[in-house]
């Protein structure tokens, strides 16, 4: 196992109005406390809260009495990040969840319909049975378990999602064979079904979101028979639909967040990233979100479920659809290398999008890259530079463009549904020009998501759980 982490988590809470009046829907911040864990992690994490609401003729009227919100919660990574092996990662995720509930302002409250959360994908809990309690630290979503990958993949299909030393199978596989505890009162579980427990009290809960890296099979609605004949099989959840309502919202969290109906349900949750694609409400065949963060990540709604670990793509099932994506090593990152912030908006200024640049790059941070290319010895290259540093970031763009193009035609070719419109999420969205340069290399039209907080798709998880 890894000896250190880089990890944060970047929390928020939404508030969604089922019925807002037509045209009328906006966002307000409501001030937020920095909780103490938080400096120990890094003083740039921001838990945000955000509240949906109503104006009429540009008068802010607050909520009504009859309606209802819904809440949700992102415990999602961040840019920031900090090496921190000490921190008991439980308990400051319980804290925040618990800051977060008190930051609802006491009036909202009794309005909140139902909550969901969304966690970063393959961070694994494993905990007393009986009691909750962790019985070891976290494995984080970004911890690789390599003393275990040969026994997975001596059980697992060729290609499986699990066959990865950072996969949730691999984190139970190396706790099974390492711990020399009783594990008869044990029990897996993923961040947000842990966070959620605290919440509801129904232990042993998830979600075949979170499950898909444990080795569940969302298209037959179980884990694998390969899965359930391992002796560790003992410790896995229970698995509903993300979205799917799990019970009320428990008596002593109502006592000590006063104001929440005893009605108020608690739906299971995603992943984060999941979350941040239900935000751009991206809902047809064809629709794809591309993220634009320090690396290049996207995300096709799909018919068809393709999986292939050689270049780490794998499905998510989102009721009928599939959610298939992949990730590059290229992106944002390359670009905060060689240039600030105030280069790449003033440079991007003289790019003429509609002229293709002649530069051929393949910009990577280091060595290393597995899609749409699997290849861990593929060199960066950023060479040759030419003297106007307009005509290197014009390249550097058309070139990660390129990039992102070759990526939804080797999900084609694996048998996904044609991409046909893409919505934009990350930094990388706000660069116009940037835009204008990928709609020209994928054909298609790109736009920039109008939401893209996961906290927002949790929100919506929410609303599903309630209808």
């Amino acid at each position: 196992m890894l000896g250190s982490i880089n990890h944060s988590s970047t929390l928020s809470i939404l508030l969604y109005p089922l019925s807002p009046k037509p045209g009328c829907c906006s966002s307000r911040k409501l001030n937020v406390r920095t909780h103490p864990w938080e400096k120990s992690v890094e003083k740039s994490v921001k838990l945000r809260t955000m509240v949906v609401g109503c104006k009429i003729e540009n008068q802010e009227m607050g909520f009504q009495a009859s309606e209802r919100l819904y809440l949700g919660m992102d415990f999602g990574t961040s840019g920031a990040r900090k090496k921190e092996d000490s921190l008991d990662w439980a308990l400051s995720w319980k804290t925040t969840l618990f800051s977060l509930l008190e930051d609802v302002p006491v009036h909202l409250r009794p309005l909140v319909a139902s909550i969901s959360i969304d966690g970063t994908s393959a961070t694994t809990l494993i905990i007393d049975s009986k009691t909750g309690e962790p019985l070891a630290r976290p494995y984080l979503y970004n911890e690789s378990c390599p003393d275990a990958l040969p026994l997975v993949k001596s059980i697992a299909p060729i290609n499986h999602t699990v066959c990865s030393g950072s996969s949730t199978l691999c984190k139970l596989v190396s706790w099974w064979n390492n711990d020399d505890s009783d594990k008869k009162a044990t029990m897996l579980l993923h961040q947000a079904d842990w966070l959620l427990w605290l919440l509801h009290g129904q232990l042993g809960v998830s979600d075949y979101n979170n499950a898909l890296k444990v080795g569940y099979d969302p298209e037959a609605d179980s884990y694998p028979d390969w899965l359930l004949s391992q002796p560790y099989a003992q410790l896995l959840p229970m698995v509903k639909a993300p979205g799917t309502s799990i019970g009320h919202l428990k008596g002593d969290i109502r006592t000590q967040f006063a104001g929440f109906s005893e009605d108020c349900i608690v739906c299971t949750g995603t992943t984060d990233s999941i979350a941040a694609f239900l935000a751009a409400r991206a809902t047809k065949p064809g629709k794809a979100v591309t993220s634009l963060g320090s690396t290049l990540a996207i995300k096709l709604l799909s018919t068809t479920r393709i999986e292939d670990a050689r270049y780490g793509v794998y499905s998510h099932r989102l009721d009928d659809k599939w959610l298939v994506g992949g990730a590059s090593n290229t992106g944002g990152a390359v670009l905060k290398e060689n240039f600030s912030d105030e280069q790449l908006e003033k440079l991007s200024e003289h790019i003429n999008p509609m002229e293709a640049s002649p530069l051929d790059y393949y910009p990577l941070k280091s060595v290393g890259e597995r899609f749409p290319v699997a290849n861990p010895k593929m060199e960066p290259r950023l060479h040759p530079r030419p003297e106007s540093d307009v005509e290197y970031l014009h390249g550097i763009l058309e070139s990660i463009a390129r990039i992102e193009a070759k990526a939804y035609m080797l999900l084609k070719d694996l048998g996904a549904t044609q991409v046909d419109e893409v919505f934009t999420a990350g930094g990388g969205a706000k660069n116009d020009k940037w835009t204008k340069i990928r709609e020209r290399v994928l054909g298609l039209p790109v736009s920039r998501a109008t939401q893209t907080e996961a906290a927002y798709g949790a929100a919506l998880l929410a609303l599903k759980g309630c209808q």
